[in-house]
């Protein structure tokens, strides 16, 4: 075998299978293994419906297109003596095959799934045996196109020269009768040629009346189209009209509503800071801020001056109400009064023991008593002197205490002159606060530096509420300046309408419009009963000498005629043509016939036999056309009489015969057998392998299982096969 193969098939989309290479397959016999659902009918399906088209969706059949995608794949092809590749592509069936389309240009989708797409239940049944036989066998005779398809397609045409359906342009019967019709129809036009001719003059005397009523009425019609419209016009004027004054006063009384809401929002003193700048009030509002800085911090002083003379008063008082300090005082009272009494007591007892003993020793002259007496004179000196001592010696912690006391006081007095003094100050900042913001024009806050605050955001409230106010009143008196515009030329317009009808301006109402065209839709109608026959005859007579000036009939008839014998003639001669052309392609198919088809039912003898182990021997066509099988014994059956088994193996051996006869028809296309010797026995089953390993030496076969003993069957068969595992 020579010439390509099919060496890989890559599936896009094509069923459960999406970007799958399967193969690579040999020239010859290929065995492809795969268990159930692994996509053997798959791969089959998809190799015809790359080849000849994707099965369309009828009834329940299985299409194979996936859910979300367009089926689509490529079949490579590879030279046998070469080794250069083709490839061959299909997406949509409207766009037709892609590639190298020469692979499968010699067979049609039928004789594909005839021949080289086996199945089990394909090998039950071969239709057409003859035709299918004569395609193939007379495909390789060396013309352009089989023999028998161009016996088919000459007896096709032969049939359309006789047909009597509307669709055979050719028939003879046809024609014929056509002509007929044409001769019928020549006499009929020329009778009606000179009823024209009467019909001509009578429109030629009615056309001078039509055109003069025809003129009174267009202008009748044009005054009533132009007051009708000018009506209409009023009409949606005057509506205009109410509406825009209605929407007019409307505005009006918003613009007065919104002058009064301005006036009663508006607040005195906000309407006098109302003129300040946005620049004067960053300023005034920075000065605040300085003024209110200044206030806290003189309020901070007073405050911690406040807080000083509190403790230092707190301190004061608690010295002088304190229980031991009270103690020390009584007790240094007490001391006092001993030492006052002991200072006194004390020298004049000794003072008066002493002088008189003094003055006794005087007087006695007795020196003992004098200095006795002086001595308890300068005791009493002594101890006055030591009493006057102790009286006027200072007193530590008395001291200590009053120290403590007279220092808490001066704090205090220090802190409560510094109070006065804070407070003064304060006092004074609050004088030059209320003077700076009644400067500033904020004399209501007086010294209130929140109220201040308070009459900039209401004269900033007020500056943006009169902004406000402008643009709503801009936008109101805008409205109603474009809508008052609007009233005017409405007005206008109005006016000019009354004018145009003929109507002074001051009187013209939509009642005198609308009598005004009664009147004249009653002229109308009278002019038109008038001249309704004459219109009506105009019309037909217009209508049919129209019709009549446009065509050619009669001409056209004659035309026709001589076109139909020329077609008449044509004919005649191809049919003749085509007769002597069938019969020589009987002549020429018979003889190839007769020369082939006894090789091909010699050939299926012999592998029925082979794989029937001799009990049907003989495969023939009855004289009726059928298909017909014979053993030793004579005894012939048609395959409807054959068991499921037989049957298949004799449809097998005929399609293996009539493929390696006409070896050179389809010589690119793979026969694809998916599971067709599931119904044979082992015997049958080794046999017909031997058959299509026979077949594989012609062309390339690729058988499709599930069983491995087939596999095991087909490799005994042929120990070189290609295995492919799915």
């Amino acid at each position: 075998m020579s010439g390509k193969y099919l060496k890989h098939a890559k599936i896009d989309a094509f069923g459960a299978f999406s970007n799958r290479v399967v193969g690579p397959f040999g020239p010859h016999l290929n065995v492809v293994f795969g268990q159930n659902e692994a996509g053997k009918t798959t791969l089959s399906q998809f190799v015809g419906g790359v080849l000849f088209g994707w099965e369309e969706a009828r009834g329940l059949r299985n299409t194979y297109k996936p859910a979300n995608a367009e089926r689509s794949g490529t079949l490579v092809f590879a030279d046998e003596q070469t080794g250069e590749t083709a490839q061959v592509t299909r997406v949509r069936n409207a766009d037709g095959l892609q590639g190298d389309v020469s692979v499968a240009a010699d067979i049609d989708r039928e004789t594909y799934r005839t021949m080289f797409s086996l199945s089990s239940d394909e090998l039950r049944r071969l239709k057409n045996t003859s035709d299918v036989a004569a395609k193939l066998l007379t495909a390789g005779s060396g013309t352009g196109a089989s023999p028998a398809h161009a016996l088919a397609e000459l007896q096709q045409r032969l049939a359309s020269f006789t047909s009597r359906a509307q669709a055979a342009e050719n028939s003879l019967v046809n024609i014929e009768r056509e002509q007929d019709a044409v001769r019928e129809q020549i006499a009929q036009e020329t009778e009606r040629v000179e009823k024209l001719k009467r019909e001509s003059e009578e429109f030629a005397e009615l056309a001078p009346q039509r055109e003069d009523l025809l003129t009174k009425i267009s202008e009748l019609n044009a005054s009533i189209e132009m007051l009708t419209a000018n009506r209409k016009t009023l009409e949606k004027l005057e509506a205009e009209t109410g509406d825009l004054q209605a929407k007019i006063a409307d505005l009006r009384e918003q613009e007065d509503d919104l002058r009064r809401e301005h006036r009663s929002a508006q607040k005195e003193h906000a309407v006098q800071l109302a003129g300040i700048t946005a620049t004067e009030e960053r300023h005034l509002r920075d000065r605040i801020e300085v003024l209110a800085a200044e206030n806290a911090k003189f309020e901070h002083a007073v405050d911690l001056a406040r807080d000083n003379f509190a403790t230092s008063k707190a301190s004061y008082e608690a010295l002088l109400e304190a229980d031991d300090e009270q103690a020390i005082a009584q007790a240094a009272r007490r001391q006092q009064y001993v030492q006052v009494a002991l200072s006194i007591a004390l020298p004049v007892a000794f003072m008066s023991a002493g002088i008189p003993l003094f003055m006794h020793g005087r007087e006695i002259t007795s020196l003992s008593f004098t200095a006795l007496g002086f001595c308890l004179v300068l005791v009493a000196v002594i101890l006055a002197a030591a009493s006057l001592a102790l009286l006027f010696k200072p007193n530590k912690k008395a001291e200590a205490a009053d120290a403590r006391v007279q220092d808490a006081r001066w704090v205090m007095l220090q802190d409560k002159k510094k109070l006065e003094t804070c407070c003064a100050e304060q006092e004074q900042h609050r004088v030059r606060v209320e003077n700076e913001l009644a400067e500033m024009g904020l004399s209501e806050a007086k010294d209130s530096l929140r109220h201040a605050r308070t009459l900039l955001d209401e004269a900033h409230d007020m500056r943006a509420n009169n902004a406000l106010y402008l643009q709503r009143r801009q936008a109101l008196v805008s409205r109603r300046t474009a809508l008052e515009e609007t009233l005017d030329a409405s007005t206008n317009t109005r006016k000019a309408l009354y004018e145009d009808m003929g109507f002074r301006p001051e009187r013209g109402t939509i009642e005198a419009v609308d009598a005004f065209v009664a009147r004249k839709t009653r002229q109308r109608e009278g002019l038109m009963e008038n001249s309704e026959h004459l219109n009506r005859r105009y019309g037909e007579l217009s209508q049919i000498l129209a019709h009549g000036r446009s065509e050619r009939t009669f001409d056209e008839l004659k035309l026709r005629y001589q076109e139909l014998q020329t077609r008449r003639d044509q004919s005649a001669m191809e049919f003749a043509k085509l007769l002597l052309a069938r019969r020589m392609l009987e002549t020429a198919i018979a003889a190839w016939e007769s020369k082939s088809q006894p090789e091909v039912y010699a050939r299926a003898s012999k592998l029925l036999a082979d794989m029937t182990d001799g009990k049907w021997t003989s495969v023939s066509m009855s004289r009726e056309g059928r298909l017909q099988v014979s053993n030793d014994m004579l005894t012939t059956r048609e395959p409807v009489h054959l068991s499921l088994g037989t049957c298949q193996q004799l449809y097998l051996a005929l399609r293996i015969a009539l493929l390696i006869t006409a070896d050179n028809v389809g010589r690119n296309i793979p026969i694809i057998a998916d599971d067709i010797l599931v119904n044979f026995d082992s015997k049958r089953r080794a046999a017909a392998a031997r058959a299509l390993a026979e077949l594989a030496r012609h062309r390339q076969v690729i058988m499709l299982t599930c069983h491995e003993e087939i596999v095991d069957t087909m490799r005994l068969a042929d120990s070189s096969l290609n295995e492919v595992v799915l």
